[in-house]
Order: structure tokens, then sequence, then C-alpha cells
């Protein structure tokens, strides 16, 4: 299953790919994650093959991400993992004027088992309305930002 939100964001690319691929501000945008950790010995700067973890304010479900490429201002390919499903994510930062970026984000859920695929192929609205919701939340942050540095 895939979902895809493109969205406009009234700031910089390069300002918006540094925001966006700093995991220490996904807390911040992200209503639904208490903390982000980074795994013990690897350095909190996201390079290609470190990772963090998601720790959500409520429930157990912690994905562990890994960077797979980071190709900034353009691209960060991002993987979830958590005991029962898979998430590829690719994230494309797109110069629509000086001033105004277009995030493009994709979402790849791969759903481990039968009765989890059954379950994800039903739970597809579930999935792509906090998607939505998480890209709004981070359009709204970055433009906080920018005014508070202004």
């Amino acid at each position: 299953m895939t979902s895809v939100v493109e969205i406009d964001i009234a700031a910089p690319r390069a300002r918006v790919a540094d925001l966006f691929s700093d995991p220490a501000n996904n807390p911040k945008w992200m209503s639904d994650i208490e903390r982000c950790e980074p795994e013990p010995g690897i350095p909190s700067v996201p390079l290609t093959g470190s990772t963090h973890r998601l720790v959500p304010k409520s429930g157990n479900r912690v994905f562990v991400a890994t960077v797979l490429s980071k190709d900034l201002p353009d691209e960060l390919r991002l993987r979830l993992e958590a005991p029962n499903v898979v998430v590829s994510i690719v994230d494309r930062f797109v110069a629509t004027s000086p001033e105004v970026t277009r995030l493009v984000s994709e979402e790849e859920f791969r759903f481990k088992g039968v009765v989890n695929s059954m379950l994800g192929f039903l739970a597809q609205p579930a999935i792509k309305k906090p998607h939505r919701r998480h890209m709004d939340a981070f359009k709204q942050f970055v433009e906080h930002e920018l005014l508070r540095e202004r």
C-alpha cells in the first residue's frame, strides 16, 4: 500500500530539507511521537546508515528508522521498521520558487504476514490520514520556525 502527499511550504528548499531531515525535530511536529532516540553507539547526526527510534506518546509501537540515503536538499530516503510492518519513505524537496518548496512524501507499507497484510489493506484510509496530518503539521512547524527566526 502506498500513500503520497504533496504540500507546498512557504520556505526555501534548503531550510525545509534541513528541518525535515533532523530527527530531533520529529517530536516538534509529529503529535503522536514522544521522543526520538539515537541508537546506542550511533552518532546523532542522521547520516546514511544511521538509525534512531521513534517512541510514541501512547501505545508500544516503536519504529526503528534507518536513513537509507540523504541527498539534500533534493531527497531523503528512510526505512521504518516495527514488528508487523516496514515502511519505505521517499521525501523529495522541489523548489517551486526561491521561497516556496513542494514536499512530495511517498510512504510504501509492507505488512509482515498474511493477517497483518489483510489488516493493512482494510486500514488504508486510517494509514493515509495520519500521513496527511503529519505533512500538514510539518508545514506549520517550518513556517512557524521561519517566523521565529526573523
